[in-house]
């Protein structure tokens, strides 16, 4: 194992990726290479062997309905790896689509429910009568988010002790018109509706990067662990 190779995976590129998504992999790319490192993004596709272990950061964006019933079908292989490496604490981002199937279901304008991996309690409903577009800004705890929003699906939590959001809303909708917040935030794990992309902010792009690096760190060391054992 590389002392300063990053891996990245990246989840169902070339069907999730709405409104530049694939910005935010770049902007973490940028910012770690500023920081001495390399990095190494592999896209993982439909019937693609994947290991969450194997990575320090894994990023899943948004899709249109289409493409999200065909990933929802190909997913379900991979949930107990993106189960165990999000309860373990590592850093993870999910934008729109992606992060709706992280939770129960998702349920279409056609009255289709579209199952998810179930690793959160939240379940998002798609409503035609509320268009939510438009710009948004809300705080974090890592300071304020501007970006821009555009879905109708409205995500609710169905256990709000387990789950925690990841921004206030100021302006825009976020999860749904009635909570006024904005996505999730579960241990390093941060479920997002900001297009734009949202790592275009600085201080959410930085608290990302030292997630990054301190699993890199936790693996590196792991690895060495390893070879003296053997």
């Amino acid at each position: 194992m590389a002392d300063n190779l990053i891996k990245i995976a990246y989840l169902y590129e070339d069907l999730m990726n709405t409104y530049g998504d694939s910005g935010d992999v770049k902007i973490v790319s940028h910012l770690l290479k500023k920081d001495g490192y390399d990095t190494q993004v592999d896209n993982i596709s439909l019937g693609d062997e994947f290991n969450a272990d194997d990575y320090d950061f894994v990023f899943f964006g948004g899709g249109q309905d289409f493409e999200q019933t065909v990933v929802a079908k190909d997913l379900p292989r991979h949930k107990d790896t993106l189960e165990k490496y999000v309860n373990s604490g590592n850093p993870m981002l999910c934008i729109c689509g992606g992060y709706q199937l992280m939770g129960d279901y998702y349920k279409t304008n056609s009255g289709v429910t579209i199952k998810g991996l179930g690793i959160f309690p939240l379940h998002t409903v798609f409503k035609s009568d509320k268009r939510m577009i438009g710009d948004t800004k809300y705080m974090t705890e890592w300071g304020e988010v501007q970006a821009f929003e555009n879905h109708s699906g409205q995500t609710y939590f169905d256990n709000t002790d387990r789950l925690h959001t990841f921004g206030d809303m100021i302006e825009g909708y976020g999860n749904n018109p009635q909570d006024k917040k904005e996505g999730l935030r579960y241990r390093n794990f941060i479920g997002s509706y900001s297009h734009g992309p949202l790592l275009k902010n600085v201080n959410i792009a930085n608290a990302i990067v030292k997630m990054i690096i301190a699993r890199h760190n936790d693996r590196l060391n792991q690895a060495t662990s390893n070879e003296v054992a053997e």
